[in-house]
């Protein structure tokens, strides 16, 4: 059994001059930790990669969207539907899910009438994504092709609650039918149809840096080639930092049993689950300030029962760098509070890679998978 058992990671990765995720101003976000300033990435936006780096392993992914209706519409054309025939069927999905966004009237500038008109944004879709499998995307497809392509045999009701509803029994139980692995590991959340809801089987925490960090300005100019004058065509300025970040990231391979069914091949899950957290670097400003670095340390732990992250309350000092001071800091803690807790962390698997060269990342994701039953 599966049950409560969760793999823990612990990476320490550090980069050079970077711009890994940009705030609203376009400047590194940070966070206050213990006092002082650290560099942050933000979990969605290494969550976001992790996803991406798992397509291009070849794993079945699902499709998060606002865009039902072409989604709907496409996998229907592929059926036999004519294109009006699909657009249609799409339409039937999307509006159970994507409501248009709500404008307030705004006045007309005219002086001899007081008219009222709808703000340019009414025809927007509302922010709602919906998360579905190549599976799911199927059964609606089939079930309108069963229909002869007429979306009102398929989806009767004319309220939308009761439109998800139908949805939802048409679909059948989660477990049954999802077969993307991100979809199981990230969750997703249909308040229009509660039994949709997927819980995620992973957990990231913002990845912030081990020290104290400031943001620094670069100055640029750029040259025009045509240009007979000398002197810059255009200026301007980006800020950046360096930094060793700890990312914290917990998979539950209970919950992942659970969602995926009892069918799945939960260490291949493991495999392209740890690969994916190894390669998956966030995209900001890769041409211009280029950030490419692996993993520098990793402490796995295998549990069962509370999980245990590392605060890096205490910001690191620098002893010819930040890296090695943080592999201290991070085996102490770790040592130190699976000591005081007893029993209570339940750890049953322990793993270090980057200090000896003889443990790859596959003998790593080996050892994993020996503990998936």
């Amino acid at each position: 059994m599966q049950n409560k058992l969760r793999i823990e990671y612990h990476i320490l990765q550090s980069f050079p001059v970077t711009c890994l995720n940009r705030d609203d101003v376009g400047a590194p976000k940070s966070a206050m930790v213990g006092g002082t300033t650290r560099a942050r990435v933000s979990s969605q936006c290494w969550k976001r990669q992790v996803r991406l780096a798992m397509q291009e392993l070849g794993i079945v992914s699902g499709t998060r969207t606002k865009l039902i209706a072409g989604l709907i519409a496409q996998a229907c054309e592929q059926q036999g539907a004519t294109p009006e025939q699909a657009m249609a069927c799409g339409e039937k999905i999307e509006q159970i899910f994507i409501k248009k966004k709500e404008s307030k009237p705004k006045k007309k500038k005219q002086e001899d009438a007081e008219e009222l008109e709808q703000s340019s944004d009414a025809d927007e879709k509302t922010d709602t994504l919906l998360f579905l499998s190549p599976n799911e995307v199927q059964i609606i497809t089939r079930a309108f092709k069963d229909a002869g392509f007429n979306p009102a045999d398929v989806i009767k009701e004319k309220d939308t609650k009761k439109q998800a509803k139908e949805l939802e029994q048409l679909i059948g139980k989660v477990n049954e039918h999802i077969d993307a692995l991100d979809v199981a590991l990230f969750g997703r959340m249909v308040a229009q149809a509660a039994s949709m809801n997927v819980e995620a089987a992973a957990s990231f925490a913002h990845a912030i840096s081990t020290h104290k960090v400031t943001n620094e300005v670069e100055f640029f100019t750029a040259l025009d080639d045509l240009q007979a004058e000398p002197g810059s065509a255009h200026m301007g300025s980006l800020e950046f930092n360096a930094a060793t970040y700890y990312r914290y990231i917990s998979l539950d391979l209970g919950q992942l049993a659970q969602t995926l069914g009892p069918d799945a091949d939960l260490k291949a899950a493991v495999e392209a689950f740890t690969k994916a957290l190894f390669v998956a670097v966030p995209s900001a400003r890769q041409t211009t300030q280029s950030g490419a670095s692996p993993w520098e340390f990793a402490k796995v732990l295998v549990r069962r029962g509370q999980g245990l992250q590392v605060p890096f309350e205490t910001a690191i000092k620098a002893q010819g760098g930040y890296l090695q001071p943080s592999i201290t800091a991070l085996k102490d803690y770790l040592g130190k509070k699976e000591k005081l807790s007893g029993s209570l962390f339940g750890k049953v698997g322990d793993y270090e890679w980057g200090e000896d060269e003889n443990f790859s990342i596959d003998d790593l994701i080996a050892s994993l998978q020996a503990h998936v039953e």
